[in-house]
C-alpha cells in the first residue's frame, strides 16, 4: 500500500531581511513511499534535502504541489493544503518527526520522555517505563542517567534519547532529518537495526542520513538531489 505521493512539489522562500527577494528551496519533487519502505534524500548541502522534510510534515508550507497521504481506513489527505486542526491531528497519531536536536521541557527525566510517547498510545505506566529503559540501554545510555534529565547529557547522548523517544511508538509515516549525525558508528548500526525493524512492522520512511553505509544498508530507494540553482 502507497502511504506517501509526493508530486510536482515545489517551495520558494520570501527572504524579508533581504527586500524579500524570492530563493528556490527545491523543485519538481515526485517520490512515493509504500508501507514498509525506507526513500533516502541523498544530494549535496544546500539541495533541499531538510526543507523537503519540513515540508513534508508541514513545518513548511508548499509554494505547490500536492502531498498524498494514505490513511490506513482509505482515505487520503493532501497535507499541502490541509487545515491546521487537520495536521496537529496528522502529526498526535499518524506521521512523526525525529530530528539530530532533542526539544524537550527541563527537568523531564531520560525514562519519562521515552516512556510518555508509548502512554501517548495507550500503555500502562509500567510497560511504558521497562519499554523505555530497555530502549535507553540499546542505544548505550547508562543505567545511572536513566532518571536525570537528557537536557545535562552530551550531545550524542542527546541524539540517543531524542531517537529513542521518535522510534518507541512509531506512528504510520516517520521522517528522519539526520538523526545520527553525531553518533558513531557502533551507535549509528544500532538505531539502523531498529529502522530495519521498524519496516518490518509496515511503518514507511523518508530520511537523510549523512552516514552513506548507513543509507545504503537501511535504504530501498534513493531520491537524489540537485543544489537548486
Amino acid at each position: 500500500m502507497i502511504r506517501l505521493e509526493v508530486k510536482d512539489l515545489n517551495k520558494t522562500f520570501n527572504v524579508h531581511t533581504r527586500g524579500s527577494i524570492e530563493v528556490k528551496g527545491f523543485e519538481n519533487i515526485n517520490l512515493s513511499v509504500k508501507q514498509g519502505e525506507f526513500l533516502s534524500l541523498f544530494g549535496p548541502s544546500g539541495a533541499g534535502k531538510s526543507s523537503i522534510l519540513k515540508t513534508l510534515f508541514r513545518t513548511y508550507t508548499t509554494t505547490s504541489g500536492s502531498i498524498i497521504f494514505h490513511k490506513d481506513n482509505g482515505n487520503t489527505i493532501d497535507i499541502s493544503n490541509a487545515s491546521e486542526s487537520e495536521i496537529l491531528n496528522l502529526r498526535k497519531n499518524e506521521i512523526g518527526y525525529v530530528s539530530q536536536f532533542l526539544q524537550i521541557l527541563p527537568r523531564i527525566s531520560a525514562v519519562d520522555v521515552v516512556s510518555e510517547q508509548l502512554i501517548f498510545k495507550g500503555e500502562s505506566e509500567d510497560v511504558s517505563r521497562i519499554k523505555a529503559k530497555e530502549m535507553l540501554d540499546y542505544l548505550s545510555i547508562r543505567e545511572e542517567l536513566f532518571d536525570l534529565s537528557p537536557l545535562t547529557f552530551s550531545g550524542g547522548e542527546q541524539q540517543r534519547v531524542n531517537i529513542a523517544k521518535g522510534i518507541i511508538a512509531p506512528k504510520s509515516l516517520l521522517l528522519l532529518d539526520e538523526p545520527t549525525a553525531s553518533l558513531d558508528k557502533t551507535n549509528t548500526m544500532k538505531v539502523v537495526e531498529k529502522l530495519k525493524i521498524l519496516k518490518t512492522q509496515g511503518v514507511a520512511m523518508v530520511g537523510i542520513f549523512h552516514d552513506l553505509e548507513a543509507m545504503n544498508i537501511i535504504s530501498d530507494s534513493i531520491h537524489e538531489l540537485k543544489r537548486v540553482g
